[in-house]
């Protein structure tokens, strides 16, 4: 199946002489932005450059008290760099955990080192699931099959020889050998695409995007609103210049919602550093988002439910078969594969190689055939064939031994079938007239923690579905000892219909069962494919190369951290710790994000349309604006700023759905509208009574506005919890604070007079409350 060569590698001066000619891999790998650009990213927005102008134009005005909202504007960029880089930091580290650690042949002896060592030369030794991570040159190959489908799209493996070229971001599927560096660092073929790939990045997202839209919407309305309140300001202030500008910038400053997208960043943020504890690497953003999403999750049996190793239960032999001669050939079977897998590790484990056999050639394991091969010759000096594979692929139907394998599979047994034939391992079907020797038992060790996990998806009503290359009887025992529901009829993969040829078919089959076996690489593919095909969101879990396609298709791929360094690459979401168990921490996280945002988005968004309202109106009556910049930043503090950090990072374990926009603009659009409605009604019942000045009549003003922002914080902090309610309640002492603390009262220039504005505002506040829970269930029962 190969040939090789042994080599002995560089020497160590060689190795050093490169270094110093500056031949060494030293392509950065980054994990995260920098700090320069997260920096840059915080402060650099379009609305810190609005809010800055116009905390310079107050500085200019004064009094400093409303300029107060130009340091809140400070504290929240400093939060949001700050909780960034207490990210990057996590994921650095996670990162360097994480990172591939190739086997390099110098001085004679095998060691692995950092990738950014590798220098050109070197003679890299590769072996199933390893990561190709500089271009170069086959030296040595054995059954060695390349993938290289990230590069090309072409998902077939290509079989290496010798003098074949190998390129970066290509990994191995079958076989080993060695191939020397020929190009390092950024001349390496997918340099660049590696670093890309390897990089925290903050790509596009429906969260993101949303407020984005909200966004861009916001600063249409901002720039005419604006425009047309600096001028009825000045019109109807003409006196007084000063206080012209600082009820224009009052009018304006309401209307950002600049805490909006420093909320996103720090949930984000804060999301990766707990995740990141758990020795979970999050390589993309929106991976948290995403899983939050899932409502399917595609889990590999081998290193998800179970755990990498295997232990020989007992050998069965067949046909009458002599045991001790079955135990050497598996020993000797076992020392042909020089990277054997979780099942051939179990054989190495159990016989050692007997010294009086012979390896005269290998066929490693291949998921796409289910076999493994080797050409031994015994101590009598025949040389035969010897397969170790799936029963049910290496005999015919009908089978007595298919009989017993089934058995031992459906206690949740891994049976592997051990035989013999003449035909060399070259010939396109080596297998044809084997002689079946022994079933070789393997005990699977179920992870502990996999009956919980599971048991938390199905409270949670995200399906899960097991797709496994083993024996579909074995899967299903396996998986119905853990509890998932509908284990107990498993398909065998091989009776599925073809995707091109009845696509409805095998969604119907995929969505229908719960546990596949003898699945396939490009089956994982075609059953993700299906999924998403009747709308679902789907997760794909692995740890070996047979998991790669599939795991790239999948809305979020999650790779166990011991499994191949192909399926770490494409993954978005690396368990180091290979904990099953952490995956439903990860959804919490997620859903924790993401309906948190959209929780105070709302918040935000209610803001942003009072204030607008109350601009036009303002504009179109002729009449000052009814608050300072102080009143605004009161107002945006206890009912918005504060709350909202609360709520961002609360618990929250609603499935994320499509339609954040949508469902936003639902509920703050009237809200905003009866807010601001409510305020300015009160205004001109203030402004009609006389015997009040303009002090009176903004107190009272503020104080409808606070009490109907309150109550849809209150709406939003729905379900009530002791925090919520004492948040909520903590909140409105606050604002009593101000209205009965004299040196707050001057402060904020706030002082209500008499009894009738007030009470008035109160009466109105209550009106708009009302209209405010109606608003509420109607956006409830729309969904």
């Amino acid at each position: 199946m190969g040939t090789s060569t042994s080599a002995p590698g560089l020497t160590s001066g060689e190795v050093a002489e490169r270094v110093a000619r500056g031949e060494v891999n030293d392509v950065p790998v980054r994990s995260s932005r920098s700090t320069r650009e997260i920096v840059r990213a915080n402060v650099l927005t379009r609305f810190n450059a609005i809010i800055g102008t116009l905390f310079v134009v107050i500085l200019v005005v004064g009094p400093i008290q409303d300029g107060l909202f130009g340091f809140i504007i400070v504290a929240n960029t400093g939060i949001g760099i700050v909780q960034e880089l207490r990210a990057k930091r996590t994921l650095d580290n996670l990162a360097v955990i994480g990172e591939a650690r190739p086997r390099v042949r110098r001085d004679g002896s095998s060691r692995p080192v950092a990738n950014s060592q590798l220098v050109l030369g070197d003679l890299v030794e590769l072996g199933s699931g390893e990561k190709i991570t500089v271009d170069g040159e086959v030296a040595e190959a054995e059954g060695l099959e390349v993938d290289e489908s990230l590069l090309t799209g072409e998902a077939d493996p290509v079989l290496k020889h010798p003098g074949d070229p190998v390129l970066s971001g290509s990994f191995v599927v079958a076989g080993n050998g060695a191939f020397t560096a020929t190009r390092v660092g950024a001349a390496a073929y997918a340099a660049r695409l590696a670093e890309e790939a390897s990089r925290f990045t903050l790509v596009r997202s429906e969260l993101r995007s949303g407020i984005d839209t909200i966004l861009r919407y916001i600063t249409y309305l901002l720039i005419p609103t604006a425009l047309g309140l600096i001028l009825s300001q000045l019109y109807v202030e003409n006196q007084d210049m000063a206080e012209a500008v600082r009820r224009m910038v009052a009018g304006i400053v309401p209307m950002v919602p600049e805490g909006l997208v420093l909320l996103t960043s720090v949930a984000f943020a804060i999301g990766v550093v707990r995740l990141g504890r758990r020795q979970c690497l999050v390589q993309e953003l929106p991976a948290i988002e995403g899983l939050a999403r899932v409502d399917t999750v595609c889990l590999d049996k081998t290193g998800t439910l179970t755990e990498g190793g295997m232990d020989v239960e007992r050998v069965v032999p067949l046909d009458g078969a002599d045991t001790a001669f079955v135990r050497q050939a598996l020993g000797a079977f076992g020392s042909s594969e020089p990277k054997p897998n979780a099942s051939l590790q179990a054989v190495v484990d159990a016989y050692p190689a007997p010294a009086d056999w012979r390896v005269a050639g290998t066929a490693p394991f291949s998921s796409a055939r289910k076999w493994s091969g080797a050409e031994l010759v015994g101590p009598d000096g025949e040389q035969a064939t010897w397969l170790l594979g799936a029963p049910d692929v290496l005999l015919p139907p009908g089978d007595p031994a298919l009989e017993q394998a089934d058995a031992l599979g459906a206690r949740g047994l891994r049976v592997l079938l051990l035989g013999r034939t003449k035909n060399p391992l070259a010939d396109p079907d080596p297998g044809l007239g084997l002689e079946p020797q022994a079933l070789v038992v393997l005990r699977q060790r179920v992870r502990p923690d996999a009956a919980d996990t599971l048991a938390y998806f199905g409270r949670q009503q995200v399906a899960a579905k097991v797709i496994s290359g083993d024996n579909a009887v074995s899967v299903g025992a396996v998986a119905a000892s853990l509890g998932l529901p509908r284990a107990e009829d498993p398909v065998d993969a091989r009776t599925l219909p073809e995707p091109a040829a009845d696509p409805e078919g095998l969604a119907d089959r995929v969505e229908q069962h719960s546990v596949f076996g003898r699945v396939t690489p490009q089956q994982k593919r075609d059953m993700v494919g299906a999924l998403q095909s009747r709308g679902h969101h789907v997760a794909m879990t692995g740890d070996g190369v047979n998991d790669v396609l599939a795991l790239k298709d999948a809305d979020i791929g999650v790779a166990m951290g011991s499994g191949s360094e192909a399926t770490r690459a494409v993954a978005q979401i690396v368990l180091l710790d290979n904990r099953f168990a952490t995956l439903p921490l990860v959804v919490a996280e997620g859903r924790r994000v993401i309906g948190n945002i959209e929780r105070v988005a709302n918040l935000f968004l209610v803001k942003t349309v009072y204030s607008v309202l109350l601009a036009l109106a303002v504009i179109i009556c002729r009449v000052p604006y009814p608050f300072l910049p102080r009143h605004s930043t009161v107002l945006s503090g206890l009912t918005i700023g504060i709350p909202a950090f609360f709520l961002a990072l609360a618990p929250n374990n609603e499935r994320a759905r499509p339609g954040f926009v949508r469902r936003v603009l639902r509920f703050a659009v009237p809200a905003g509208v009866i807010a601001g409605a409510a305020a300015f009604a009160e205004y001109l019942v203030a402004r009609a009574d006389h015997a009040t000045g303009k002090v009176a009549d903004t107190s009272a003003t503020t104080l409808t506005l606070f009490l109907v922002a309150l109550w849809v914080l209150a709406i939003i902090a729905r379900p009530y919890t002791w925090w919520r309610v004492l948040l909520v309640a903590a909140m409105g002492a606050g604002f009593g604070l101000v209205l009965v603390v004299p040196w707050l009262k001057h402060f904020f220039e706030l002082d209500l007079a008499g009894w009738h504005d007030p009470w008035t505002g109160v009466g109105i506040a209550l009106v708009a409350g009302l209209l405010l829970e109606i608003s509420w269930r109607f956006v409830k029962l729309r969904g």
